[in-house]
């Protein structure tokens, strides 16, 4: 049996992998192997993102899925996931997948069903949710917006910076499809998971001053897992705000999500000997 060394990273929206950056060489000066996938159309720049978002507008949820799986099947040892925002949404997705040694969610989107909605939630995904016309462009926040969504910790310079480094447009349709909405559309939308299903190991970490994704949703996110045999834990970390992978003090962030992943991982043999 071998135990996982490969960690995949799942950046999440208005954000590309450059937001893992610091996680990255973190990770691999403890000896691991770090991958950090783009959504499909994403591996550009920022900066050429920026330019022509119009690359990305149409990209869906099923076929990021998809191409991450990919990834992660390619990984001889299945590795643990770790997502950041809506890619603690898809890491969750993954793990529905049978994909992953174990997962830790930060920050994380909800799945469909969480119906908890703060008022904070509400008021970051406003300029996306503000026009119909943007279910079909990808939007993007005014440095301002972006602050108070993702670094209300942070002074307004630091946040500008964080802006002009990583910032860049979402698909619309996500926010429209899988955000405050998501949950009065008929049938199962590509967020679904089955709550009740087996899969590896799942942390969820919460920031306590997050505004677009507060604790409260991923409490609820993570209560949604309470008949699945797999183990779902839940943390809240004080003080933390939307940007916590890379606000100051993140290192301390990522020792405790690999610290819990390699403690919790099942682990297993390597693909194909499994098969």
């Amino acid at each position: 049996m071998t135990a996982p060394d490969t960690v995949v990273l799942v950046h999440g929206l208005w954000m590309t992998p450059r937001s893992w950056e610091g996680w990255v060489a973190y990770y691999e000066a403890k000896g691991l192997t770090v991958l950090a996938p783009a959504y499909p159309g994403f591996e550009i720049e920022v900066e050429a993102l920026r330019d022509n978002p119009d690359v990305i507008a149409n990209l869906t949820v099923r076929e990021t899925v998809d191409h991450l799986a990919s990834v992660i099947e390619s990984v001889e040892v299945p590795p643990i996931v770790v997502g950041h925002s809506f890619g603690g949404t898809l890491t969750q997705l993954l793990l529905a997948r049978g994909l992953g040694s174990a997962g830790v969610v930060i920050d994380s989107a909800p799945t469909e069903g969480v119906r908890v909605s703060p008022i904070s939630q509400a008021r970051s995904l406003l300029p996306a949710l503000k026009n119909p016309a943007n279910r079909h462009k990808a939007v993007g926040f005014t440095a301002e917006e972006f602050r108070y969504a993702f670094t209300n910790t942070l002074t307004e310079e630091e946040s500008l910076a964080v802006w002009e480094r990583y910032a860049i447009a979402a698909p619309g349709h996500w926010v429209w499809e899988y955000g405050l909405f998501a949950n009065f559309k008929p049938g199962h939308q590509d967020t679904w998971v089955d709550y009740k299903a087996d899969r590896a190991p799942l942390l969820f970490i919460a920031g306590e001053k997050d505004h677009i994704m507060p604790p409260s949703v991923n409490r609820s996110n993570a209560k949604h897992y309470r008949h699945s045999p797999a183990l779902t834990e839940y943390v809240e970390l004080e003080g933390r705000d939307h940007w916590t992978c890379a606000a100051p003090g993140w290192e301390a962030v990522a020792d405790h999500a690999l610290t819990w992943a390699l403690e919790h991982a099942q682990v297993a043999q390597p693909w194909q000997d499994s098969a």
